[in-house]
């Protein structure tokens, strides 16, 4: 405060000397014996008396004119006391209204930042939720991914092979097994921020508690005014505590409460955009797998049904082959009976003509046809039951063919089943998209 002028001071006169000196020999003295001398002890004389009343007059005087002098002091410093004392109040009251100024400010200033960081934490919240939703709609597909990986282990040798279908399956699963690990981290970071968000925004309640409190402080200080009636005397309040802050570390105060939530607040919008870009980035992964699968899927299942066509067009050629095999075995067998009859025949004609008599028993052209006739009926024979046998044989390696055919057709149907109805059904039946869960 400056200082204030001081109470004009009224200069003091010197009084007029009056003093009455009093002979010390001038008392009365008893003379008249010792008869009167209980009337004249400690009476004063005359002139005594006269100066004893000009001395009381003297000092009435002096006090009655220093009593005027101060009079005229003490009005000249009520005066001055009261504009002074009306001066101070009047800067202290435009002191507290511009303390008050400040203290409005920054409770502004935090209270905007308190509700725009709990819109961000709710945000954030909503952001948590679709990552946790997300989190949850894997299960499906990496469930179906399980299950595909499990249905073809059933396949049948020689189909059970590492073919394209169970290589992007592989890749399908470890696809889902990382975007799970990488939600799952997001998750943990997002409930981190949010508990950032949460203590930054009680610092700022706090604070702004404070500054509440102490405006509806300083409001009602300056509100106190001389004729209050709640103003009271405290001789002790005129001191500094201890822990008192100073005006700029006071501001200072707020504003690293103010800086704290904006960082967060940035931290905590970029945290958001992450996990926009983890979510669309995990679904588009997701979707040019599934694609990539459908296409192994779709290939295989053609491969399969080619296999399985051709086998069947063997398998027909086969059984044709089967039933003109068992019709040359019959021939075969009724050619060995002909030529058993005729041989039978000849054998016969051969047996009969040995008991010729005598010179009958002649080696004539009739003997000698009959002897290459046995002789060619055997070499037939024995070639026919060669072929009989070599026909047999063929017809076991056919039937054989026919079965090894039916069962890769068999293999084939169930690779097929599996991996187009168990497989590609499950997989159609049970889309999801992680994007759209994530909003559900």
């Amino acid at each position: 405060l400056p200082d204030e002028p001081r109470p004009a001071v009224v200069p003091s006169c010197p009084l007029p000397s009056r003093i009455c000196d009093v002979a010390r020999g001038d008392r009365p003295r008893s003379c008249c014996g010792m008869a009167v001398a209980g009337f004249r002890t400690a009476k004063y004389q005359l002139p005594e008396w006269h100066r004893r009343n000009a001395g009381v007059y003297y000092n009435a005087l002096t006090v009655s004119e220093e009593a005027e002098r101060g009079r005229a002091e003490a009005k000249s410093l009520v005066r001055h006391a009261a504009a002074s004392a009306q001066r101070a109040q009047e800067h202290s009251k435009s002191t507290l209204g511009q303390r008050l100024g400040d203290i409005h400010f920054w409770r502004m200033e935090l209270q905007k930042e308190i509700m725009e960081l709990d819109d961000e934490t709710k945000l954030l919240e909503a952001q948590k939720l679709r990552l946790e939703r997300a989190l949850d709609a894997t299960e499906v597909p990496h469930a179906v991914v399980i299950d595909n990986l499990q249905c073809r282990e059933r396949r049948q040798p020689p189909d059970l092979v590492i073919d394209e279908v169970e290589t992007q399956l592989l890749k399908e699963a470890d696809l889902i097994r990382d975007i799970r690990e990488l939600l799952k981290r997001t998750i943990i970071q997002a409930t981190t921020q949010i508990r950032s968000n949460r203590i930054q925004k009680e610092n700022c309640e706090l604070d702004w508690s404070d500054k509440v409190e102490t405006n509806r402080i300083d409001d009602k200080c300056a509100g106190y005014g001389a004729d209050s009636a709640n103003a009271q005397p405290h001789p002790s309040s005129v001191r500094f505590e201890e822990n008192s802050s100073t005006p700029e570390s006071w501001a200072r105060f707020s504003q690293a409460n103010i800086s704290g939530a904006e960082q967060e607040k940035l931290a905590s919008a970029q945290l958001r955009s992450l996990i926009d870009r983890v979510i669309r980035d995990a679904r588009e992964d997701l979707r040019a797998q599934r694609a990539a699968v459908g296409e192994a899927f779709d290939g295989r299942c053609r491969r399969l049904g080619e296999a399985k066509l051709s086998l069947e067009q063997h398998l027909q050629r086969i059984l044709k082959d089967i039933g003109e095999e068992e019709s040359n075995i019959v021939n075969l067998k009724k050619a060995i009976r002909d030529k058993e009859a005729f041989l039978k025949v000849a054998q016969t004609r051969l047996y009969d003509r040995s008991f010729r008599p005598n010179v009958e028993l002649c080696r004539d052209e009739a003997q000698f046809r009959l002897v290459s006739e046995v002789e060619e009926l055997a070499v037939f024979l024995e070639a026919l039951k060669r072929k009989l046998m070599e026909s047999e044989q063929n017809l076991r390696d056919l039937e054989e063919t026919r079965m090894k055919l039916e069962k890769e057709i068999a293999v084939k149907a169930d690779s097929i089943f599996i991996d187009r109805r168990k497989c590609l059904g499950n997989r159609v039946r049970r889309p999801v998209d992680l994007e759209l869960a994530s909003f559900q």
